[in-house]
């Protein structure tokens, strides 16, 4: 068998590595600050093409010295020069790039005086001449020249693993030349990215033409006096110096003599003793997660560690279903089921137990109402210990079984830990804890569809793997959430917020069909008439959801001004349109029905296909472990995002009823509570005083910034600039924010600004404490003591480190009016329950509470719900709670 040698452009595919995951930045960061974005990228090169390849001898070249430091600098000292200067985050990470390729059984080598692609020239035909099969991996079209029947050059189009293989006969296919001819081409157009000349205005097409036609530059010159008078014959006659000087500068070394030989590079795999730390040092859990796998099945072995004993697990069946009479104090649950949405997913199988006793399941759901497993589930004195309890509750619901005593949710305490990194899969999320399981999208399969093993113990086994891991997560997450002194929020808050929760999911908001259905004939109807009103305006049809047929129209056939270029054409974005609405009525007349179109498609369509037909219900799921702030979002549907600012997106609420004859629907909502936030917080006695006295916030601002006297009126314009002022404050806004929010310039913007801080100028200094805090501690807190982690807020990158910034400013706000959001729901829950009243928490959003109740308990439910709400929190200013009934939500708003 022909032997095998790997050449990798180190510098090269480094770079590009760097650049793939360059969006991810700010995330890929180890606990100890180091970026490793190249890494990730680079190991993922590393663990997908070079380790299955197993070649005979393999070798990551590096550029030693700068390129005017070689050969090609004494013939051109500008060669390579103008270059971006390189960036910290990616040289950090240089010595570590070195010692992943060290590990993954490569060599590294660099030799001063050459650069990278000279000592690959050398390598690649040694190899050749010595039998091998030569593959060259890189981002450099340069070294395709190296091509041979026995050298293939694989050169990446995208990221570092997107690859195309240049062969002499894929050369001949893309361009019709030979590899020897790529450095004629190079030499005809120079290289901007090496920073050479060729000839003047020559581009590829050019080049090739020429080289099609004369074959190569010393027979092109030896005819350029043949050729017919041209702008490109001059240029030709002009630039020849520079054209042979580009070939020599194109021209890759293959005879330099090398300290190292073929013999020296002997490949030697994956080193799994040192990989193994280096990985956990650089928090490489993903790649932690493969090993520990492989380990597990039994394909590798790692010297000096023991594999972990395999945990047992039994098929349930009724003969041993007694063994689970023994579990008395604590007891570890895991129920699978289909894709996301466990109110009408397939449950799959579960497994239940704990070490001393054993774990125990079955694909038989039915086996969960057997007496005794009942009987676990609703003991007061068996502890649970479960990821995701809300999904577990509903699931349990469904089959007409409570669960009770829910001890330890591991989905909740990670998010309270992490809610940057939190993904909310059981087998990435317990890898922070060196804890590795087969994950689901592994077991069954990529993609939404499960292939459930005809082999019930394989899935009780891999089912079996959760529910242990689950188990031993407990001690190690608890205790790192005591170390941040985040007990409480777990305890107080998020555990018994999640069975408000799923209470309220399972509850679900009765919908009226025939009043949706209503709405979309009449919406159809407005639609028809406005694309027809477009169509005579623009004196044709053309598709109104294609913003390039869109751009065409309005910038070139009916010549409005171009405000904004994609990639693609023209910009036809809202904002766009919004400016250019006053200059052709065509453009209101394509908003509006850009408004109705989206709120027909995505609300009264939309909606419509997800009304369960058992109880005419729409069951939300709310998910409390997403958000970075501890805000609440609903999806599948999203009840929280239906438009208000419109009537027509009001008016979808109609449709939403109580489930029971002579019921109403209520709604209570605390008033700026951002703002209640900020003046508690900063402690600005100005800001704090309007609150006190029962004032208007915004007009007292707008006095405030205005200069106005206490008795003078404030207009609704000034009121609206305040209100502007006084949430933008609160998100950080820049004075080019403002500008663009109110339509005025940033020089006027910014006076907004300078004026309110004088005005209340406790915010404007707890604003900068705030920052400084996030500098020194890498997070910052709301008044619950949820962190929220800033991993850019000490970055060298200017835009980044602003926005951590800014971000720094809001989370305490926004957070904190989550945690009082929160905290109103677990005890209006309670309060409902100890006044005996009938009524249901239907919605959370944002910071409005809508249940419904019986007519008759509705003067008591407003009594008992703004109360509670009222003292969720002590403030040194108070919460204010505003209130409406009736028999539809729309009504209830």
């Amino acid at each position: 068998m022909t032997k095998k040698l790997l050449l990798i452009d180190g510098n090269s595919l480094a770079f590009r590595a760097f650049y793939a995951m360059y969006n991810q930045l700010s995330r890929m960061v180890t606990h100890d600050g180091l970026h490793t974005n190249a890494l990730v990228a680079f190991n993922n090169f590393l663990e997908s093409i070079v380790d299955p390849m197993q070649p005979d001898a393999a070798c990551v070249v590096w550029d030693a010295t700068s390129g005017t430091e070689t050969f090609r600098g004494d013939i051109y000292p500008e060669y390579k020069a103008g270059r971006d200067k390189t960036p910290a985050e990616f040289k950090e990470q240089f010595p570590y790039l070195r010692e992943l390729v060290e590990y993954h059984g490569l060599h590294n080598y660099e030799q001063k005086g050459l650069e990278a692609d000279d000592i690959i020239g050398v390598l690649s035909r040694e190899a050749q001449k010595a039998g091998y099969d030569v593959e060259i991996f890189t981002g450099d079209q340069d070294l395709t020249q190296l091509s041979t029947d026995h050298v293939t050059v694989q050169l990446t189009r995208k990221g570092v693993t997107d690859i195309d293989s240049y062969t002499p006969e894929f050369i001949r296919e893309k361009f019709d030349i030979t590899p020897a001819q790529i450095i004629d081409k190079k030499a005809l157009t120079g290289d901007t990215s090496d920073n050479y000349p060729g000839v003047t205005k020559i581009g590829e097409k050019t080049a090739l033409k020429l080289l099609w036609k004369y074959h190569d530059l010393d027979n092109l010159y030896a005819k350029v006096d043949e050729m017919k008078p041209s702008k490109m014959k001059e240029n030709l006659i002009n630039d020849k110096d520079s054209a042979f000087r580009a070939r020599k500068l194109a021209t890759i070394i293959t005879d330099a003599k090398l300290s190292i030989g073929l013999q020296d590079l002997t490949y030697s795999g994956v080193d799994l003793d040192k990989i193994i730390p280096f990985y956990e040092k650089l928090d490489f859990r993903q790649a932690l997660a493969k090993i520990h796998a492989m380990q597990a099945s039994g394909q590798i072995e790692v010297k000096g560690e023991t594999p972990k004993e395999k945990q047992v697990v039994h098929i349930l069946t009724d003969n041993n279903m007694a063994e689970l009479k023994a579990i008395k104090d604590e007891v570890a649950l895991h129920i699978d089921f289909e894709g996301e949405n466990y109110h009408t997913a397939n449950m799959i199988g579960f497994v239940l137990g704990n070490p001393e006793v054993g774990y125990y399941g079955s694909q038989n759901l039915d086996l969960l109402k057997s007496d005794v497993i009942q009987a676990i589930l609703t003991s007061e004195d068996v502890a649970k210990d479960v990821f995701n309890v809300k999904a577990d509750w509903i699931l349990l619901k469904r089959l007409g079984l409570e669960l009770k005593n829910v001890k330890f949710d591991f989905l909740l305490v990670s998010y309270l830990l992490d809610t940057v990194g939190n993904d909310n899969v059981l087998s990435t999320l317990a890898q922070r804890f060196n804890i590795y399981m087969t994950s689901d999208e592994e077991f069954y399969g990529k993609g939404a569809k499960f292939t459930v093993p005809e082999d019930e113990q394989a899935l009780v086994d891999h089912l079996g793997q959760q529910v242990d891991a689950i188990w031993q997560l407990q001690e190690p997450s608890m205790a790192d959430l005591k170390k941040r002194e985040q007990e409480h929020l777990y305890h107080d808050i998020e555990l018994p917020l999640a069975f408000v929760l799923a209470k309220m999911e399972y509850q679900g908001f009765k919908v009226e069909p025939e009043k949706l259905k209503e709405m979309g004939v009449d919406l159809d109807q407005r639609i028809q008439t406005l694309v027809d009103k477009i169509y005579q305006i623009a004196g044709e049809e053309f598709n109104l959801n294609s913003p390039k047929q869109l751009g065409v129209l309005l910038f070139e056939k009916m010549n409005l001004p171009v405000i904004k270029k994609t990639k693609t054409g023209y910009s036809t974005a809202v904002d766009v349109l919004e400016q250019l609405a006053p200059q052709a009525p065509i453009v209101e007349y394509i908003l509006l029905y850009r408004q109705l179109n989206k709120i027909k498609s995505t609300y009264i369509d939309g909606l419509l296909s997800v009304i369960n037909p058992k109880d005419s219900k729409i069951h939300t799921r709310f998910l409390q472990t997403l958000t970075q702030t501890g805000r609440l979002s609903s999806v599948d549907p999203n009840l929280q995002n239906i438009p208000m600012r419109t009537e027509e997106g009001r008016k979808i609420r109609q449709a939403f009823v109580a489930s029971q004859p002579g019921w109403n629907i209520y709604g209570a909502d605390y008033s700026q509570i951002e703002l209640r936030v900020l003046a508690h917080v900063t402690g600005d006695e100005n800001l704090q005083k309007a609150f006190l006295n029962g004032e208007d916030i915004h007009a007292e601002t707008a006095r405030a910034v205005f200069g106005l006297k206490p008795d003078e009126e404030v207009d609704p314009n000034m009121r609206r600039t305040a209100k502007a002022v006084n949430f933008g404050i609160v998100y950080g806004i820049s004075d080019y924010g403002l500008s663009k929010n109110l339509g005025i310039s940033r020089k006027d913007a910014k006076a907004f600004i300078d004026t309110y801080f004088q005005e209340f100028p406790k915010v404007h200094e707890w604003m900068e404490a705030i920052k400084k805090k996030a500098h020194e501690d890498g997070y910052v807190e709301t008044i619950a003591n949820r962190r929220r982690y800033l991993p850019d807020i000490n970055s060298k990158n200017f835009n980044l480190r602003s926005f951590a910034e800014r971000t720094a400013m809001n989370s305490p706000i926004q957070g904190s009016a989550a945690d009082i959001i929160k905290l109103a729901m677990i005890h209006v829950k309670a309060a409902l329950e100890e006044n005996h009243l009938d009524a249901h928490l239907l919605l959370q959003v944002h910071d409005e509470l809508v249940f419904e109740a019986p007519k008759e308990e509705m003067e008591k439910l407003d009594k008992v719900v703004s109360n509670v709400m009222d003292s969720a929190v002590k403030l040194s200013i108070p919460l204010k709670v505003e209130s409406h009934e009736g028999p539809t939500w729309y009504d209830a708003k």
